[in-house]
């Protein structure tokens, strides 16, 4: 029988993803679901991103540049300027998600055996992307009574070696919602230009940031064009996960040109995707006023709902859509499993996505929860009530 590559074997599920059979059972059984498992916003997407791809008369659906329309990349090159990032369209590579911008990096930067520091926990899919690169992740630990923090600097420090090519965040935070600080940020570019390494910056949730804080870029820090790189997307800014449009950015022309070597081996980035992409740049400031208001309202009823449930912990984010906490169980996964297959109130429940999948260290946030508040307020307190009764049912 022909068998599956070691890589194959190896690439971990989606802790986010892998509930789902137990979800669609639950549904078929006719239980509402509560699905606070997944950064799917409910916010709509802005009118005029719809109405380019509705009203677009293309009759030839083409390939555009491998680096995305010159339309596109210009319009998005004024944006980035507006939040103080000063970058050119030739500075700027559009990908299939930010996903495959990832893929793009991993793949320009790292050769099979290499390393790449991460504090954790992290976005479950850098274990994946890593696995796809034959890349090895170094974990840095993040401490949960910190918010998540950035570990001191010594930490990073005593895990570099010669084979550690680059350190990578995400900022604001998945899954822990943390935002780092001017100082934080200042200390990761210090660290990386010692060590002659390359710092990666995850910032699809830049415009959720809450209580007056601001975000802080990779590419606003001078003296660091030759290491940063930066990873966007649309999916979150616009809510519109499913154009699967992101971006790769860096000053470092070395980077860029493998980076393009990437992106044309994959032709060019989806069409119709760019066309609403790009008219989204055009979301009036008023929109992002509203959104960030309704998550900051959110954030506040989930974490104070929360902390009023004996047992349970939260670490208050401050930026993004998520947040960890901490439950009275002993395996989150196994009581994920459970609220899907055994626990109903009036025929409904709540899905989480098991905070273990964020660590590359193993046994490590078995009793934690990555909770996404993308939720309707008034769904939010049913999900804290359906959660509290669990916790009070679970024998596990």
């Amino acid at each position: 029988m022909p068998r599956i590559s070691n890589k194959g074997q190896s690439m971990p599920e989606s802790p986010i993803r892998k509930l789902v059979p137990y979800a669609e059972a639950a549904i078929k059984k006719g239980r509402t679901i509560y699905q606070l498992n997944i950064g799917q916003p409910d916010i709509k997407t802005p009118a005029k991103a719809l109405a380019a791809v509705k009203n677009n008369d293309i009759e030839v659906l083409s390939y555009s540049h491998s680096a995305g329309f010159e339309s596109y990349r210009t319009k998005l090159a004024a944006y980035y300027r507006k939040h103080d990032i000063n970058i050119s369209a030739n500075e700027l590579i559009i990908t299939t998600g930010g996903s495959e911008a990832l893929m793009f990096t991993m793949g320009s930067i790292c050769d099979a055996g290499d390393e790449v520091i991460i504090p954790e926990p992290f976005y479950a899919n850098y274990n994946g992307f890593a696995t796809a690169s034959g890349v090895t992740v170094v974990p840095v630990k993040s401490k949960f009574e910190d918010s998540f923090a950035l570990p001191p600097i010594s930490e990073f420090e005593k895990l570099i070696t010669p084979k550690t090519k680059a350190i990578l965040i995400c900022n604001p935070g998945n899954p822990t919602g943390y935002l780092y600080t001017k100082e934080e940020i200042d200390q990761l570019a210090e660290v990386v230009k010692k060590h002659d390494l390359f710092i990666v910056a995850d910032e699809v949730y830049r415009e959720f940031a809450y209580d007056g804080a601001q975000h802080h870029s990779i590419m606003s820090v001078p003296g660091l064009e030759q290491n940063a790189i930066m990873i966007d997307s649309v999916s979150k800014r616009y809510s519109m996960c499913g154009a699967r449009i992101g971006c790769v950015v860096s000053k470092n022309e070395d980077f860029m040109a493998t980076a393009m070597k990437f992106a044309q081996a994959r032709l060019s980035p989806p069409t119709f995707a760019q066309i609403a992409s790009e008219a989204a740049l055009d979301t009036e400031q008023e929109y992002f006023d509203e959104v960030i208001e309704e998550y900051t309202s959110r954030r506040n009823t989930l974490v104070q709902g929360l902390e009023q449930i004996k047992g349970v912990r939260v670490a208050n984010p401050k930026g993004a859509f998520y947040c960890i906490a901490e439950l009275p169980v002993a395996d989150a996964e196994a009581f994920a499993k459970w609220l899907l297959e055994s626990f109903e109130i009036d025929n409904e429940t709540i899905m989480v996505a098991p905070a273990a999948g964020f660590y590359s260290t193993p046994n490590t946030g078995k009793n934690q929860v990555r909770i996404a508040y993308v939720l309707k307020k008034e769904n939010l307190l049913r999900a804290i009530e359906l959660l509290k009764e669990a916790l009070k049912q679970y024998k596990g």
